[in-house]
């Protein structure tokens, strides 16, 4: 309903980047670059500058995106004005989740909220923690779902449950036999870790240095971007790993991995985070009380 130049011209001023704006939008690059030329035609003025591949806002630009924020603002009022009547609950929402919480947690939840509510539509977008925090400092999507404590004292953060770590070994390994190991011990051995900026791998530093433990002892073998990958590496015997037992249920029951309790325990929150908005579309509210719901449900099912 809102104007769609208006729409484009917001992601676009927001992210700083037509290419950005363009993937956001699930549009080509030329679609958002005629939407914001359509715009300027109407306002007889540029809304940004263009120079050496990089764009800025103009005087012009600053002030119509200033009052965009609180027609949106205003907009999303409005629409959760008249669905608290109508009882309606529709939209789109964008959510984001690093990995861990992608591939292991988010599938059944979704399905379920989808199924009592499917008019509602849901993108997803997967990225490291650090990814995740980004975007929603940037509004670039509705809801974060994260693996990591948040620094950012101007989001919200709600923790959903608590997640476990543990080391994990192949079954001819020599640790595999023992029902607990140090983080000390751990460093005994070629290590496979996730990339910087991922939650798990920050969860995995912090204990270290409240141990007393240097990082740099660590005698890292590989750094991986994919939770499957780490998995296979390991199985390979190429390493050792710490990741979230969530994540290996399935290689637990096959017999290909084996999961070491380390202590003291590394636990972990899963994080909902979204910005301090006063008002939300209600499909969003509506979700992160279906979310609580579930978590509180579904705890004694999480490993």
């Amino acid at each position: 309903m809102a104007d769609r130049r208006l729409q484009v011209f917001h992601t676009v001023a927001r992210l700083l980047s037509f290419t950005k704006a363009a993937e956001e939008l699930h549009m080509t690059q030329p679609a958002v670059t005629f939407q914001v030329r359509q715009l300027e035609e109407y306002f007889n003025t540029r809304l940004f500058d263009r120079t050496h591949n990089r764009i800025n806002l103009t005087d012009a630009g600053r002030r119509v995106f200033g009052f965009a924020d609180k027609i949106f603002v205003l907009y999303n009022e409005m629409e959760n004005s008249v669905r608290e009547i109508t009882g309606e609950i529709s939209g789109v929402l964008v959510l984001g989740a690093s990995t861990t919480v992608a591939e292991y947690m988010l599938p059944s939840l979704l399905g379920d909220f989808k199924e009592k509510y499917p008019d509602v539509t849901i993108r997803l977008k997967v990225a490291n923690t650090d990814g995740i925090v980004s975007l929603v400092e940037n509004n670039a999507i509705d809801l974060g779902v994260v693996e990591a404590p948040v620094s950012n004292k101007n989001l919200v953060v709600e923790k959903c449950r608590m997640d476990q770590m543990v080391l994990i070994v192949p079954p001819a390994h020599q640790l595999a036999a023992n029902d607990s190991v140090t983080l000390a011990q751990v460093l005994e051995y070629p290590f496979i870790c996730r990339e910087e900026g991922s939650g798990t791998r920050e969860v995995m530093v912090e204990h270290m240095h409240d141990a007393g433990i240097n990082t740099r002892e660590m005698d890292i073998t590989m750094e991986l971007g994919s939770l499957e990958a780490i998995k296979s590496a390991v199985e390979a015997d190429m390493g050792v790993s710490v990741l979230s037992r969530a994540t290996v249920s399935k290689e637990l029951k096959l017999g290909t991995l084996v999961a070491v309790n380390i202590e003291p325990p590394i636990n972990r929150p899963f994080s909902f985070v979204h910005q301090k908005q006063k008002f939300r579309v209600r499909a969003m509210d509506e979700l992160l009380k279906f979310a609580r719901n579930y978590c509180s449900e579904h705890q004694s099912d999480f490993p």
